[in-house]
C-alpha cells in the first residue's frame, strides 16, 4: 500500500508497505528548517501517531549533503526580546517531544550535516545512520550565541555523554561519523551508494519485532532521559537570557552579513 501525504514541498511524506519516510526538501539551503516545516512536522507526527498501519518512521534530507543544518536563521532577525526566544523554544520543544513520542520504531538517516535543530531532530530518533563524511554539532557558541532548551540538553547528553556535550556547546566541536559511532549515538556507518540498502535492512529487523515490547521500552528511556531535566518553566531564565543579550543580535547579524560576530560577553 502507498501513498503521499500532501504537504508543503519543503517536507516530503511518503508511507509504504507500513513504512512512512519524511524528507526535509531544502537541499539549497542543506534542508534548515522553516517555522512552516517545523508545523508540518509537527502535523505529519500527529498523524502518524493516529494511524496503527505506520510500523515505523524514517527521517531524511534531501540532495545527500545535510540531514538538516538547523533552523534558518534569517527568521531570527524579526528576534528582540528574550521571550521571543522562549517562546521559539517551547515551539521547538513540543516538536522534539512529539517526535520523541512517536509509539513506533524512528530511523534517521544523517548524509552530511546534522546542525542545530538537525542534530536535535536525530537525536529524538531511536536510531541512526550516518555516511562517513557526516559532521554533527550544535556551533551557537560560534555562530548565534543563543542555546538549547535544557531537555534536549538532556536528550544530548543521554546520546553522546555530557563531557562530549559540553565539547559540542561550549567548544562548538563538530563530531565525525567515527567517533559518533564510537560513543553509541550511531547505530551504524554506511557508503552513500549503501545506506538506502542499511535502512531498508535496520527498518526491517525492527518491524519484525514486538511492537508493545518497543513501544513501552521507548517510553521508559524517554521518561528517565526527561527525568533529568528540569520542566520547561524553570529553565525560562537560561533561554531568556541568551536570546534577550547583545550577543545573540550581534550572531543573528553577523550570520546574515556573512562576518564573524563580535562578541561582548552581554
Amino acid at each position: 500500500m502507498m501513498n503521499t501525504l500532501h504537504t508543503p514541498d519543503e517536507l516530503l511524506v511518503h508511507t509504504e508497505n507500513g513504512v512512512a519516510t519524511v524528507t526535509f526538501n531544502r537541499p539549497q539551503a542543506r534542508n534548515a528548517m522553516t517555522w512552516v516545516m517545523y508545523q508540518q512536522l509537527s502535523k505529519s507526527c500527529h498523524s502518524f501517531k493516529a494511524d496503527p498501519s505506520v510500523r515505523a518512521v524514517v527521517f531524511r534530507g534531501a540532495g545527500g549533503q545535510a540531514f538538516v543544518a538547523g533552523t534558518d536563521i534569517e527568521q531570527f532577525k524579526t528576534f528582540s526580546t528574550g521571550d521571543d526566544g522562549v517562546a521559539y523554544e517551547a515551539q521547538i520543544e513540543a516538536c522534539i517531544e512529539l517526535l520523541c513520542s512517536l509509539p513506533m520504531p524512528t530511523v534517521a538517516v544523517i548524509e552530511g550535516w546534522a546542525v542545530g535543530g538537525g542534530l536535535a531532530i536525530a537525536t529524538a530518533c531511536d536510531f541512526r545512520l550516518a555516511t562517513p563524511s557526516s559532521q554533527l554539532g550544535v556551533p551557537i557558541a560560534k555562530t548565534l550565541g543563543n542555546c538549547l532548551s535544557v531537555a534536549n540538553v538532556a536528550r544530548l547528553s543521554a546520546a553522546f555523554g555530557p563531557q562530549r556535550v559540553k565539547r559540542l556547546l561550549m567548544l562548538a566541536e563538530m563530531v565525525g561519523a567515527d567517533e559518533a559511532l564510537a560513543c553509541g549515538y550511531l547505530h551504524q556507518i554506511a557508503e552513500p551508494s549503501d545506506i538506502d540498502a542499511a535502512t531498508t535492512a535496520l527498518v526491517q529487523r525492527l518491524m519484525a519485532l514486538a511492537p508493545v515490547t518497543q513501544q513501552v521500552s521507548k517510553e521508559g528511556l524517554n521518561r528517565l532521559v526527561l527525568h533529568s531535566a528540569p520542566n520547561a518553566q524553570a529553565a525560562e531564565d537560561l533561554i531568556r537570557h541568551a536570546y534577550g543579550s547583545e550577543d545573540f543580535r550581534e550572531g543573528v547579524q553577523a550570520f546574515v552579513d556573512k562576518r564573524k560576530p563580535l562578541w561582548k560577553g552581554y
